[in-house]
């Protein structure tokens, strides 16, 4: 494979696609095979739609001079994402974290941006194959490039640093996810972890929340950049944060009122801050940028619904997050309160466990009325007036239709297999 050659035909193309049905004119396919399906099968359908070159790993497949032939697709664009990032040679920044890392690039993105041409992770992908469609998207004129990387076992931070050798890195925090691929916590430290060893390695530097200690610890050997709250030793120094619901920041002489709910949101907002002020976007365009980004793709989302205020967090859930998230809404000062809240994926042998522990936490509240939606939820589920649990949504919903909220403040937190998002069709 001389992926110089293939560098050339890509430079020659205005984008890079792996899906026919989002296929360019001039773009260049790449075929990769799926649990379920052949790309290479596809391969001619992408030249019929526009697509300049196509790369296969099956000869079977080969049309003419147009296709290029290598012997795996996905290592063949691996490769040519790792040359075209050291082709371009621009700094990047990349983020990991068990919770909060695609809000948190984003806010990054939207303060570099006030004074830089930015390029970062379109939604989540941050796996083997979306980190190299990402740093394949950056181009000449790119001058920081945000890349957000996944996990969920131990190698792929690793491998995924290896790939967009980045000059910067920032790990959200250390929770409750992936359990079932990394083994345990312990396994989710070392797995984030791996970002921390190949800065050191390569003498980079790291963005590191004081108010993490697993970031201090990790984080003793490397050149770091660091925030916290009330600490002097920081070098960004939070001195204010509130949440009701909307999270506001002060810092120095700066307030930012933000329109992201809940404090577990704190960080992510401090993060991009101090990652601003690193790179010398001057205050005033900070705040302006905060204050500016409004969450969707159920992130965090305030929605009126009627009389009734709902926090829609339904993107994703692990215990640390759903932790975090009912901290945050019983401290809310609003008296009608309503969690709906269901199971949490990929936890393996600690499902039971972890699902039990909410369930306990919230034992003792008795003025919130609870719904608790999932097989897993349903195996922990307790006899409390105010606590209801169902099996399936379909169950929950055959109920709900005949539910009335009137102002009411309702959480909806769950895994994104739950889809919990369902709900709001059924509250008026």
């Amino acid at each position: 494979m001389d992926i110089n050659y293939i560098h050339s035909l890509f430079l020659q193309c205005n984008s890079i696609s792996i899906d026919t049905r989002k296929i360019e004119p001039n773009s260049l396919f790449v075929a990769i095979k799926g649990e379920r399906f052949d790309a290479n099968t596809f391969a001619k359908e992408a030249l019929e739609k526009g697509a300049a070159y196509v790369i296969i790993d099956n000869e079977s497949y080969y049309i003419d001079q147009r296709t290029i032939l290598v012997e795996d697709s996905l290592i063949a664009l691996q490769e040519l994402a790792k040359f075209h990032r050291d082709y371009l040679k621009l700094p990047i920044i990349a983020l990991t974290g068990s919770n909060g890392k695609t809000t948190t690039k984003e806010l990054i993105n939207v303060v570099l941006s006030k004074k830089y041409k930015t390029k970062a992770t379109i939604g989540n992908l941050n796996n083997h194959i979306g980190v190299p469609l990402t740093l394949l998207s950056f181009t000449s004129e790119t001058e920081i490039g945000i890349v957000e990387m996944g996990a969920n076992h131990k190698k792929e931070i690793e491998f995924l640093c290896e790939l967009a050798t980045p000059d910067y890195g920032y790990i959200t925090n250390f929770g409750k996810a992936h359990l079932e691929g990394f083994g345990g916590v312990e396994g989710v430290i070392e797995g984030k972890s791996e970002m921390y060893n190949y800065l050191s390695a390569n003498d980079k530097l790291a963005f590191i929340n004081l108010e993490d200690p697993i970031q201090v610890e990790k984080s003793i050997v490397l050149k770091s950049y660091s925030f916290g709250i009330n600490k002097t030793n920081a070098d960004v120094n939070i001195t204010s944060i509130k949440a009701n619901p909307f999270v506001t920041i002060g810092y120095s002489d700066l307030v930012v009122q933000s329109h992201l709910i809940g404090l577990y949101n704190a960080n992510n907002i401090n993060a991009a801050l101090t990652v601003g002020k690193y790179f010398g976007v001057v205050d005033s365009e900070i705040k302006d940028a905060l204050e500016s980004y409004i969450p969707e793709n159920n992130r965090s989302q305030l929605v009126q619904k009627g009389t009734n205020q709902i926090i829609l967090d339904a993107y994703n859930a692990n215990p640390s997050s759903m932790k975090v998230a009912i901290e945050n809404f019983l401290q809310l000062e609003n008296l009608n309160k309503i969690m709906i809240l269901g199971d949490m994926f990929e936890l393996g042998d600690e499902s039971l466990q972890e699902h039990n522990a909410i369930v306990a936490m919230l034992s003792h509240e008795d003025n919130i009325t609870c719904y608790f939606v999932g097989f897993a939820f349903y195996e922990s589920k307790i006899e409390k007036d105010n606590f209801w649990f169902y099996n399936t949504f379909e169950s929950f919903s055959n109920d709900l239709s005949d539910m009335k909220f009137d102002n009411s403040t309702i959480l909806i937190k769950g895994s994104r297999g739950m889809a919990l998002e369902r709900t709001l069709e059924f509250i008026e």
